[in-house]
């Protein structure tokens, strides 16, 4: 049978399972991959192999697991924050924030085991944590280095009035009982203080000249103050007032406001939420242990104010059950363009009954599906969410549906599950720029990529490895990009560390700039034969990028290796193998076979790469040849990055499938536009 060629004109369909191999029908096949091992496929097609993993610092305490959690005070203040069990730390730009030359740190009361059940969210400077063994924090920003973690307090800030009294005038005749109450108004106007006590007095006010006088004494802080009088058992409000009296002649209590009380919210134990978010101007908790269907939303417009009227006002502090079939936990607040409830078992979705905002007399609750959510903190994209299942370790994305007119959650790693089944994913952060990524942490050790553009159907999966484990990853913007880092458990010099790395950008001009190293560092300075410093990696067999050129490997030994030659930019770091190799050959034959059920013989491939260079080729990752790109550049400078269409002639190798398989092991940028192999067709 004559040869046929075959192009693969993008790879935006990401690893799939070997499962999907006879699925040539499915959509995504003729763009998957059945390998995409450190390679990211990008969003319009083509594939590049990621960047490495700069060394930021070791953890404080290796022998415990930690955690990295984001921090954005603005696109310029930025801050990747070390979780650890008894203490937080701060990384930004790749660097640690020091105080008197040593890291920057305040402590914390999480022990290790529950660091990766905590839940945030940040509004401006303050970052609120959750977890149902510990009382909500907020982690305040004051300064630079000067950072605050404290009690959420539900009590109001302002103090009580005290000494009220109340002082009949008019010189009538005492024929009723009358009873006072007054609060303080603080400064944003909307806290108000606990009522305080009464002040009674007797006089007839509906006679001629009858008045009482109410007074208290002044308390700091206080814009006005408000008075209340009691009528039917109820206590309305009759007048403010700037100073420290009220005359009261006879005004009718106005009993549709009345003082405020005050809910004793997460006040010990048992009774701690595990969840919080922010939706309509409210701050929010839920599932706590002895109520883990409950919800709790402070008053609008504040952040811990949880007081309400009576009767019940719109801006009240809003407290509700869910009821459903099942007492599972409420373990995320998802605030889209209505809040969902992720539960163990459900997608929960809060709206409001004839009504533009929810409130205390408006809410409702629906279910959406029943799948259920784990303790992972999910991330938005755009209208979407994504999330980790309960059980199975899949992940799930959930959007409106105005067809079903509610939120549809669907298997977004289906076409990916030897990725996922039989693992759990432990932690997840996503990365709107320069590629839209959701990045996961699995239980594997692995770190698993998801280049994500619902609007567009494009889901790539894609898998990263190490020499060592992840363990947890988060996102922070920096500059123009934003910028993952992980937590890497290595063993260096035979001993088990932790440290922080963070992903450097492929955003480069000079070869000689480029990244491609993991737990690395790099030197730029007057050319050098030796460079320190690489204490970090001893006993590591390290790749080295000096000048542009791929360096031969060198072992660190007292935290130091020696060049050939002299170089003035070095880049040195673990070796990365970054390999994609293509699916089934499939081609339209006569016999409608597809070519499936025929012996296959690649003879040679093409290549269309962008900016490219260290290409490796062949039909499987033991028969590797790598395409000769050095033309016109003298031997032992940098050879230019290529943008062409390259011919490599590859071992012949006859097998079922005629896959290709193409590799990077130099600390160099490779970007595949679209392949063509030549095949072999056999009986």
């Amino acid at each position: 049978m004559a040869n046929i060629r075959t192009l693969q004109r993008a790879f935006s369909g990401g690893e799939v399972t070997p499962e999907l191999f006879g699925r040539i029908d499915d959509a995504k096949f003729m763009s998957g991959l059945a390998k995409c091992r450190n390679f990211i496929p990008k969003p319009h097609g083509p594939v590049e192999n990621r960047a490495g993993f700069v060394f930021v610092r070791a953890v404080k305490d290796s022998t415990k697991k930690t955690r990295v959690i984001p921090f954005t005070y603005s696109t310029t203040q930025t801050m990747a924050i070390e979780l650890g069990a008894g203490y937080f730390r701060f990384h930004t730009q790749g660097a640690t924030l020091l105080s008197g030359g040593v890291p920057y740190e305040i402590a914390n009361p999480y022990a290790e085991l529950d660091l990766f059940d905590i839940h945030y969210v940040q509004s401006a400077d303050v970052l609120t944590l959750a977890h149902p063994n510990y009382p909500p924090m907020e982690l305040r920003r004051l300064g630079a280095t000067s950072w605050a973690l404290s009690e959420i307090s539900y009590s109001p800030p302002i103090g009580i009035p005290q000494a009220p009294a109340a002082v009949p005038g008019g010189g009538v005749t005492p024929v009723y009982t009358y009873a006072y109450v007054i609060t303080a108004v603080a400064a944003d106007g909307l806290s108000e203080s606990y009522s305080s006590v009464q002040a009674t007095c007797n006089n007839n006010l509906f006679a001629s000249g009858g008045v009482n006088t109410i007074s208290w004494s002044a308390v700091s802080g206080a814009v006005k103050y408000n008075v209340y009088k009691q009528l039917g058992g109820l206590f309305g409000y009759i007048g403010s007032t700037e100073g420290t009296q009220l005359v009261d002649d006879n005004i009718a209590p106005d009993l549709g406001k009345t003082p405020p009380n005050y809910d004793t919210a997460f006040n010990s134990a048992g009774n701690y939420p595990g969840a919080v978010s922010y939706f309509e101007q409210r701050r929010a908790f839920a599932g706590t242990i002895n109520q883990p269907q409950n919800i709790w939303m402070t008053k609008s417009g504040t952040e811990s104010n949880m007081s309400y009227s009576l009767p019940i006002k719109d801006d009240d502090r809003i407290a509700f059950r869910v009821a459903a079939r099942e007492a599972n936990t409420i373990r995320h607040i998802v605030p889209l363009t209505q809040l969902l409830l992720l539960t163990s078992s459900a997608e929960w979705r809060v709206t409001s009954v004839n009504s533009d905002a929810i409130t205390p007399s408006t809410i409702s609750v629906r279910p959406q599906s029943y799948v259920g959510a784990s303790n992972v903190q999910p991330a938005i994209i755009n209208n979407s969410l994504i999330y980790c299942a309960a059980r199975g370790g899949h992940v799930r994305e959930m959007a409106y549906n105005w067809q079903a007119n509610g939120f549809l959650s669907g298997d977004v790693s289906l076409r990916a599950t030897h990725l996922f089944d039989n693992y759990n994913i432990l932690d997840m952060a996503y990365a709107k720029a320069p590629q839209p990524i959701v990045w996961f942490v699995s239980s594997n050790g692995k770190l698993l990529g998801l280049t994500y553009v619902p609007e567009q159907q494009v889901g790539a999966w894609h898998q990263h490895d190490t020499d060592g484990a992840f363990e947890s990853c988060t996102v922070v913007p920096e500059g123009d990009e934003d910028v993952l880092y992980v937590v890497v458990r290595r063993t260096i010099n035979g001993a088990p560390l932790r440290y922080v790395e963070r992903l450097s950008t492929r955003n480069f001009t000079d070869p000689a700039d480029a990244f491609f190293v993991d737990c690395g560092l790099s030197y730029s300075g007057a050319a050098v034969t030796t460079v320190s410093g690489l204490s970090h990696l001893e006993g590591k067999t390290v790749n080295i990028l000096a000048d542009g050129v791929a360096h031969a490997q060198r072992v660190v030994h007292n935290g130091s290796i020696t060049l050939d030659n002299s170089a003035s930019k070095i880049q040195i770091g673990l070796p990365i193998t970054a390999d994609i190799q293509t699916l089934p050959a499939v081609a339209m034959l006569r016999d409608g076979s597809y070519g499936q059920g025929h012996f296959k013989n690649v003879n040679k491939v093409w290549l269309r790469v962008y900016r490219s260079s260290g290409i490796f080729v062949g039909p499987s990752d033991s028969e590797l040849t790598e395409a000769k790109l050095r033309t016109t550049e003298p031997y032992g400078s940098a050879i230019n990055l290529k943008s062409e269409e390259i011919q490599v002639m590859i071992p012949p190798a006859w097998s079922d499938s005629g896959q290709v398989f193409v590799r990077q092991v130099d600390p160099l940028p490779l970007t595949v536009v679209s392949l063509t192999a030549e095949i072999a067709m056999g009986g």
